[in-house]
């Protein structure tokens, strides 16, 4: 059975809804379910509307000033009773008619229901809507399910996981038995992704082929995504975008090279593109920073980009059955760095770091740098056995300049410290987080 971190979120929500929540992420990230799920297992009595499968609720909507129109609106599309602070409503899908939004203010200020919306493609729609109700609505960020969540619907057990937390945590080595079996997860993950469709079907029937089946749908239908929402010119630059990923993945320099998709290309042409799939969660995209220290944000030079996969299934579902077949096998001949790389991206953007990389002809190139604990921690991906080679993050880590309190480097090994490096099994970017204690501050009196 799966379960959602996210859940935690939203029956925190159900406890005590005193405004609007709005859950956002890329198709099939499963939001629908889970808000259904919570809102049944709290038994609350609730409404659900969707506006792509039945538009007229759009009018109905758009029609309402007053939470008294909005109720009678509904409840003569659907044959239901709204009760008086009980009643939630579901809206789902409300990228159809994004506007509700500016209304969000007026109905919560009423206060007699209960407002839950969640949609596709928000980040995109909302960007620009000026009428948003700030401090009337919260927003949840929902992802494919992370390699935590991924190994707990596959039955690994909590007492397991809090094992394996506490080795990363105490940086202390895991037993090779209970290693090798996690580099089998993740191998497994690697190809099933973290689409909850693609999880179910990989749990319930162990079938690959179902789960590509699930993964070339979802394909398709972000590609119907880029036509329907945008304009004629950009349809096939967000096409030729998306599915150069797994090629720029594969190379020695995985930085975005935009003449792969037209000579002389420039970023400035493609900009608003890149924009658009990040925003609809169909990518990650990462930028590189001149320098390795804080504020990364600030040191961060926006046109010069790596884009990964969303989902790390669906990235490994474009290379092809032949790649699948040897990830799921085990065989270690394979240039995975690309596909690691992607899994460290994705686990990192669910965790809620913003990632970076850092490319220097001098230095050389450190595939990530994110802000932990108080301080910048560059990271190496590796997927082969020269795992101790890595000479641009020793001259990171090791220049007071930037101070580096300590580095990462994941790939095919068991966990190891050397002084301010420590060596992790690849799967175990799935524990980051970070722990930074702000201080308590007194006010002067």
């Amino acid at each position: 059975m799966i379960h959602r971190k996210a859940e935690k979120y939203i029956n925190n929500w159900i406890e005590k809804p005193d405004r609007a929540l709005l859950v956002t992420g890329a198709r099939q990230v499963g939001k629908t379910f889970t808000i259904r799920k919570c809102l049944k297992n709290k038994e609350c009595n609730y409404i659900e509307i969707n506006l792509i499968e039945n538009s007229e609720f759009i009018d109905a909507l758009q029609q309402a000033t007053t939470v008294e129109e909005l109720k009678l609106n509904i409840s003569a599309l659907k044959d239901v009773v709204f009760k008086d602070n009980e009643t939630f409503l579901f809206i789902d899908e409300v990228q159809e008619y994004k506007d509700v939004i500016t209304k969000i203010k007026f109905w919560v200020d009423d206060g007699r229901i209960k407002l839950i919306l969640s949609g596709s493609l928000l980040g995109i729609e909302l960007r620009d809507l000026r009428s948003a109700p700030v401090g009337y609505m919260d927003e949840l960020d929902m992802y494919p399910l992370d390699f935590e969540e991924f190994i707990m619907a596959s039955g690994v057990t909590l007492d397991t996981i809090d094992y394996l937390k506490q080795c990363f945590t105490d940086r202390k080595p895991v037993t090779d038995i209970i290693n090798k079996k996690m580099l089998t997860h993740l191998n497994r993950y690697l190809v099933v992704g973290g689409m909850p469709a693609a999880v179910n079907a990989y749990i319930e029937t162990g079938n690959i082929g179902e789960v590509s089946t699930i993964q070339k749908n979802i394909i398709r239908q972000y590609r119907v995504d880029f036509t329907k929402y945008e304009k004629d010119e950009k349809k096939f630059m967000l096409t030729a975008l998306y599915d150069q990923i797994p090629s720029q993945l594969l190379k020695q320099n995985k930085r975005f090279n935009y003449s792969d998709i037209k000579k002389k290309l420039r970023f400035e042409k493609l900009e608003n593109s890149f924009l658009w799939l990040k925003y609809a969660g169909v990518v990650i995209a990462t930028t590189n920073v001149t320098e390795p220290r804080i504020s990364l944000n600030q040191n961060a030079k926006s046109s010069l980009l790596k884009l990964y996969s969303s989902d790390v299934g669906l990235l490994t579902y474009q290379y092809g059955n032949a790649l699948r077949a040897k990830i799921l096998l085990g065989d270690g001949k394979v240039n995975l760095g690309g596909v690691f790389e992607n899994f460290v991206a994705q686990e990192l953007h669910a965790h809620g770091y913003p990632s970076y990389f850092y490319n220097n002809h001098r230095l050389g190139e450190i595939d990530f740098v994110i802000e932990h604990n108080g301080s910048v921690s560059p990271i190496e991906v590796k997927s082969g056995k020269d795992y101790y080679i890595h000479s641009a993050l020793n001259k990171a880590t090791y220049n007071e300049e930037y101070q580096v309190k300590e580095s990462y480097v994941f790939a095919n090994c068991n966990i190891e410290v050397k002084d301010k490096i420590i060596y992790y099994p690849v799967y175990m970017c799935a524990f980051i987080s970070d722990e930074i204690e702000y201080p308590i501050l007194t006010p002067d009196i």
